[in-house]
């Protein structure tokens, strides 16, 4: 019997990731999987193996032009195994980020952009990486700080990368050219003292009067130094030059991150819709996401027509903060906690401090603990990618949560 595993976190963590396959038809999930539990040689067994399917003209429900209505409870498979592709390219940023902070190359890509994807398990992906993105942080530390800890500090870091699919028979079953655009989460110290920054403010150069955003983010996405380039002008020059060179055909803008990444991408929509006039539609697929931005963000989104699909689960802690969610009712949420008749002063004094946030977008919401494959997690594994893979590979419906027999999806699927 092949067993299951328990590998260290790695995904949004400062450490040198595992490089082999974890999902795979070939290998037991390496989570924290209770054994007792599961027979991995029977689930491999009970498996279906599924092609991916042909998207065709229905392509823009797939991208959420009726905001999924009808597809997410329950979970239609078609969406499924579109979810678990871009959660691919993810994981694949993962495996590409160089963790190790002895590296000379620490913070940066391992692989070229030519053999990436191959290298990462992508190999027929039908996608070719056309632009290599990177992140600046515009927080400074002192000197002093900076003596007494032997981590390297590093202001630019590699953080995704942007992909055309290229392939014509993934076009055509697409319904489109579908262009990636996709970010992986926090990996250094400066990015996680930027994650820190939760109070609110102003999206620089707008006219959009009250919008704002979380200030560690958009620090990330807007700073640049003298030998590197935002993120946010690689990300406009890249979709300037894919709208120039496709602009004529069906295409569509998926952002894809998880974590941090799953922040900027939300950033990065709001940036594009905003700034493309002829964009053509920009969809966001989000794993375990923080809160972004406050109401009037929201609105702005909504009213660009952007779609955010947020995938959720109930047991990660990170999708809870930054902030409070205070509705219109005077009713304040902060992680499922629901407090009612909340004096208006408190509401003032929290719009005060700028930690007043919305949710954004459609949620998919799963739960590790209805999954009979794994054992109760600490914070680090309900918020990893593989986790969150897994479940959305096994959710059917908020009534019936886990399917007893696991879909076999493409080895590929499961990196």
């Amino acid at each position: 019997m092949i067993r299951a595993t328990t590998q260290p976190h790695t995904s949004p963590s400062i450490s040198k990731p595992n490089v082999n396959p974890t999902f795979s038809h070939a290998t037991a999930p390496t989570l924290p999987f209770n054994k007792s539990q599961l027979a991995w040689d029977r689930l491999k067994r009970d498996s279906v193996q599924c092609n991916s399917p042909k998207l065709g003209p229905k392509w823009t429900q797939y991208q959420g032009i009726n905001h999924w209505e009808g597809l997410l409870d329950p979970l239609d498979d078609n969406l499924r195994r579109e979810i678990l592709r871009y959660g691919q390219f993810v994981e694949a940023a993962y495996r590409s980020f160089d963790f190790d902070t002895t590296s000379p190359t620490y913070a940066t890509c391992r692989y070229p952009k030519t053999s990436l994807l191959s290298k990462t398990g992508l190999r027929k992906s039908g996608y070719r990486i056309t632009k290599n993105l990177r992140a600046t942080c515009g927080v400074q530390l002192p000197n002093w700080i900076s003596s007494l800890s032997q981590l390297p500090r590093v202001q630019s870091s590699w953080i995704g990368y942007v992909a055309v699919c290229q392939d014509k028979e993934e076009i055509m079953r697409l319904g489109r050219r579908d262009v990636v655009i996709v970010l992986r989460g926090t990996a250094t110290c400066l990015e996680w003292l930027e994650n820190l920054r939760a109070t609110l403010t102003n999206w620089p150069n707008g006219g959009n009067e009250g919008c704002m955003v979380e200030k560690g983010f958009l620090s990330l996405y807007v700073s640049k130094t003298g030998a590197c380039r935002s993120l946010q002008d690689m990300v406009r020059d890249e979709v300037a030059r894919v709208i120039q060179s496709y602009g004529d055909e069906p295409l569509s803008l998926t952002i894809t991150g998880h974590s941090l990444g799953a922040a900027l991408a939300i950033l990065s929509a709001y940036d594009i819709a905003a700034t493309f006039k002829n964009a053509p539609m920009v969809t966001v697929v989000s794993f375990g996401g923080p809160r972004v931005g406050n109401y009037k963000f929201r609105g702005q989104l909504e009213k660009s027509g952007t779609r955010i699909l947020r995938i959720v689960n109930s047991d990660d802690v990170f999708t809870k903060v930054p902030g409070l969610v205070v509705r219109d009712d005077d009713v304040a949420c902060n992680g499922g906690a629901h407090v009612a008749g909340l004096q208006s002063w408190f509401r003032r004094v929290v719009e005060d401090m700028q930690l007043v946030y919305a949710d954004v977008g459609q949620e998919l919401r799963v739960s590790s603990r209805e999954s009979p494959y794994l054992k109760k997690g600490d914070f680090a594994t309900c918020h990893d990618l593989k986790t969150y893979l897994h479940l959305v590979n096994g959710f059917v419906s908020s009534s019936c949560p886990y399917m007893s027999k696991t879909t076999q999806y493409p080895a590929e699927a499961w990196l």
